[in-house]
């Protein structure tokens, strides 16, 4: 059980790192690193789900979706930033090699975010 304990925490360490990466970089999504840093967190120690969730960037990032009340403008357009951008360079490499089914199926997954972030996660006002 130990060793699950500490491949949680180990595993919210580098979400955690990761997301604040994501905060400075476009090409790194911040929102669904915390959100697993949030998951392994909780699942690892009671203490570190309580410290993340008092963190600025938990509250600046996750706090509002997580509570069901939305996201901000900004938030949606840098998660749908960074998606766009990641799988539109994935789906160039492959359409550069005429692979069209994984190029049909990001298209397909990329349309999802693009239509669960507009019409499903309500917009809060702010930045």
């Amino acid at each position: 059980m130990k060793l699950k304990k500490y491949g949680f925490i180990a595993l919210g360490c580098i979400c955690l790192g990761l997301g604040t990466v994501g905060v400075f970089l476009p090409i790194l999504p911040t929102t669904p690193f915390y959100l697993l840093t949030v998951f392994f967190f909780a699942n690892s120690s009671q203490r570190l789900h309580d410290w993340f969730l008092q963190t600025k960037l938990y509250k600046k990032h996750l706090a509002s979706y997580v509570e069901g009340r939305g996201m901000t403008r900004s938030t949606k357009v840098s998660i749908l930033t960074s998606v766009t951008l990641l799988m539109g360079l994935g789906f160039f490499m492959m359409a550069r090699r005429g692979i069209w089914i994984p190029c049909g199926i990001l298209a397909a997954v990329w349309l999802g975010h693009i239509l669960y972030f507009t019409l499903r996660v309500k917009t809060l006002p702010g930045k």
